[in-house]
């Protein structure tokens, strides 16, 4: 009969698969929203991937989510990149939030051609973050996003509406961004779960 061995010396071995994934890397680009931060299990945006902002209308805040990690990544010279915005961003409130302009590029492109863009620069790994608005995006390319974001190594954002949380996602983060009142909640989280209680933007 093979020798007995003490279940603790097996865990603690790591010799025993205990079903739970690695955790991901702590992140260097925290949100700027410490009680989103807390909830997130890198401490902040996912290192190299696609984030989605699912907005149940626009012009609720939703891009003070991101402007505190922009604002790093300007400063310390990363190219920040808009491919097809539906306004013409504001330089005054980009600058009020304490991005560098002059790190800012704006892709005007339509729908087909706003997604090949917007893959483009993810791969390049010239950008520090690229930003889109993708509307009549499925599975596949926003798979393609997430794969692009991973190549080359930069955080990709997509806002879409609240109604596509229904759809399934590549993405490795999923917020949702509520107006009244205004507070974001996770729908999804790669490496832990989502949190569900809703967490108030600051103004």
């Amino acid at each position: 009969m093979g020798a007995v061995v003490a279940l603790d010396s097996l865990f603690n071995g790591g010799r025993v698969w205990k079903g739970r994934p690695a955790a991901p890397p702590a992140s260097v680009h925290p949100t700027g929203l410490a009680a989103l931060d807390a909830v997130l299990p890198s401490g902040g945006w996912p290192e190299a991937a696609l984030s989605e902002i699912l907005m149940a209308k626009e012009g609720v805040g939703e891009l003070q989510l991101v402007w505190p990690t922009l604002a790093r990544l300007s400063a310390a010279g990363e190219r920040i990149v808009l491919v097809a915005p539906p306004y013409t961003p504001y330089p005054h409130a980009w600058q009020n939030a304490g991005v560098d302009v002059r790190q800012l590029s704006v892709i005007q492109a339509d729908e087909r051609d706003a997604l090949w863009a917007v893959e483009q620069c993810l791969r390049s790994g010239s950008c520090g973050a690229v930003l889109c608005w993708p509307r009549k995006a499925d599975d596949r390319a926003l798979r393609r996003l997430q794969v692009a974001a991973e190549t080359g190594q930069t955080l990709a954002f997509a806002w879409r509406s609240l109604n596509e949380a229904i759809n399934p996602s590549p993405a490795a983060l999923r917020l949702a961004v509520e107006a009244s009142p205004a507070q974001v909640r996770v729908l999804k989280c790669r490496g832990g779960l989502a949190h569900p209680a809703p967490i108030a933007l600051g103004h």
